[in-house]
């Protein structure tokens, strides 16, 4: 009988800690990824483009847009901070026969987003006069040389920017902390409810409960030991 009482004893005792450990666990770093994004305007908005800009045949009166950042997909890439406005960008550029104007923004990001020793360019934005067939790659280049891609056509630096590198996976950054009164806000909220900002069992709860458990059991067992 002890033998058993002991057992269970020693059973409750490892389901806290493993309680404890997975409750008490942060959560992952998400992954994303540090590239060029290319964008067209349509509509005074940035749209992200669904082509790359080696393909894309923009016509005369097109704005296109180049972002460096850090992003998980699409969705979430950060665009060009620099409104897509033809006419301030090529309004005092004249046409000419056989060519096209392409207005760039080129937006080389935050600090937070360059690769480690590295200070992003400041953003800029030109007019690229190419003939009417130039890709936007083609206008990018009349206007931001060096350009530099991977094997696989990734567009890799603009103007030199960044050095080296090409579509790397980093760890992108924990969202902001709440603020120190609202953190104490939620954690009087959970300790009233007896539950976690998610609904669930806070950990406090929980390892109160296994204790309880624990101490009780170990009680009768003592209790049951003396009258043995």
């Amino acid at each position: 009988m002890r033998t058993r009482v002991l057992s269970l004893v020693l059973a409750l005792g490892a389901a806290l800690g493993a309680a404890l450990t997975v409750l008490g666990a942060g959560p992952a770093q998400a992954a994303g990824y540090r590239y060029w994004s290319f964008w067209q305007s349509g509509g005074g908005k940035w749209t992200y483009a669904t082509e790359g800009p080696a393909t894309a045949r923009p016509s005369d009166g097109s704005v296109n847009g180049f972002r460096f950042s850090v992003s998980e997909d699409s969705g979430d890439s950060a665009q060009p901070r620099t409104a897509p406005d033809f006419e301030a960008i090529c309004g005092r550029t004249p046409p000419k026969d056989d060519t096209k104007r392409i207005a760039l923004v080129i937006d080389s990001g935050t600090q937070a987003d360059a690769p480690e020793g590295e200070t992003p360019p400041a953003s800029r934005s030109a007019c690229a006069q190419v003939g009417k067939d130039a890709t936007s790659a083609e206008a990018l280049a009349s206007v931001a040389k060096p350009l530099r891609y991977n094997s696989e056509a990734l567009l890799c630096a603009i103007s030199g920017y960044p050095e080296s590198g090409c579509g790397e996976q980093v760890a992108t950054k924990p969202k902001p902390k709440a603020k120190p009164s609202e953190s104490a806000a939620s954690a009087s909220a959970a300790s009233k409810s007896g539950s976690d900002h998610k609904g669930g069992p806070s950990v406090g709860l929980i390892a109160g409960l296994a204790a309880v458990a624990v101490l009780g059991t170990a009680a009768v067992w003592q209790s049951r030991r003396r009258r043995g």
